[in-house]
């Protein structure tokens, strides 16, 4: 497990506000040098802090009017295998094993209500998925994609 200092965290801020960011800037910014971010940056990167690099992306403004939150209840023993399949589907942005009368929770993104009702029908139709709830997301207050500490 790595642990994260200070300046750990201030490199990962300076990059959740541009992810492209090059390392000089980093360095000028916090005012250390710029081999101190490459290896900041490097050990993150190998320790699995640091996942990845990818864009943030506006689901509206891509097409995916509708988010929607689907709670699934899936025959005992077979959820992490039902959730494998069920993840491949590119509406998915997320998906967890959570607590309660539910076992796995979906967020979704649609075009529309007809692409959802295709969806949650191809989900149900899926062996072991015994039930769905579905929940309609009418308005985002904060969906944070960036590392906040």
């Amino acid at each position: 497990m790595i642990i994260m200092d200070k300046l750990d965290n201030d490199i990962i801020k300076s990059l959740n506000e541009n992810g492209r960011k090059s390392m000089r800037t980093i360095s000028r910014e916090l005012k250390v040098s710029l081999s101190t971010v490459s290896n900041r940056l490097k050990r993150m990167e190998n320790k699995g802090t640091i996942e990845r690099y990818i864009p943030v992306i506006n689901y509206e403004k891509a097409g995916l009017d509708l988010t929607a939150v689907i709670n699934l209840k899936i025959a005992h023993g077979k959820l992490i295998e039902t959730q494998k399949k069920i993840s491949k589907d590119s509406h998915i942005s997320a998906i967890y094993d959570i607590t309660g009368d539910w076992d796995s929770l979906i967020i979704a993104h649609f075009k529309d209500r007809k692409d959802l009702n295709r969806f949650i029908k191809k989900v149900l139709s899926i062996e072991f998925v015994e039930r769905s709830n579905t929940q309609v997301v009418l308005n985002i207050v904060k969906d944070e994609k960036r590392f906040l500490n």
